[in-house]
């Protein structure tokens, strides 16, 4: 490819290339505060709501202590349910529910929120 047909591909690309960016950028590119097992503990032992995003039947097989069950489906209704005054750490099966569950409530305005991800990261 030569110097023009390049300058030709960023003219005429560039607004599908920025349009594509910050579609990536909103579902993957907002840090998720990942944590580790031990920092998602001492945060909840300071005061955070522990947030399990699975269904209510794999949370009645066994959640974490005083754990609160709101699933990542019913989420964005269920948002107001959430205390605005402590952070929140989230987790689920696998980590993929809690990232989605994370991304949602940041871009619902909330930047306390961390992602424990899976259960079995939970030290003990």
């Amino acid at each position: 490819m030569s110097l023009v047909d390049w300058g030709d591909l960023f003219m005429h690309g560039a607004p599908f290339l920025w349009l594509f960016g910050v579609i990536l950028f909103d579902l993957f590119g907002k840090p998720k505060h990942r944590l580790s097992g031990a920092a998602a503990k001492e945060l909840v032992d300071a005061g955070a709501l522990l947030l399990d995003v699975r269904s209510p039947a794999e949370f009645g097989s066994g959640h974490l202590n005083n754990a609160v069950n709101i699933p990542v489906g019913e989420l964005s209704q269920r948002s107001g349910e959430l205390p605005t005054d402590r952070a929140i750490v989230l987790y689920c099966a696998s980590g993929m529910r809690s990232g989605r569950a994370t991304s949602m409530l940041q871009r619902l305005g909330r930047e306390d929120v961390y992602d424990l991800g899976g259960q079995r990261n939970w030290p003990g």
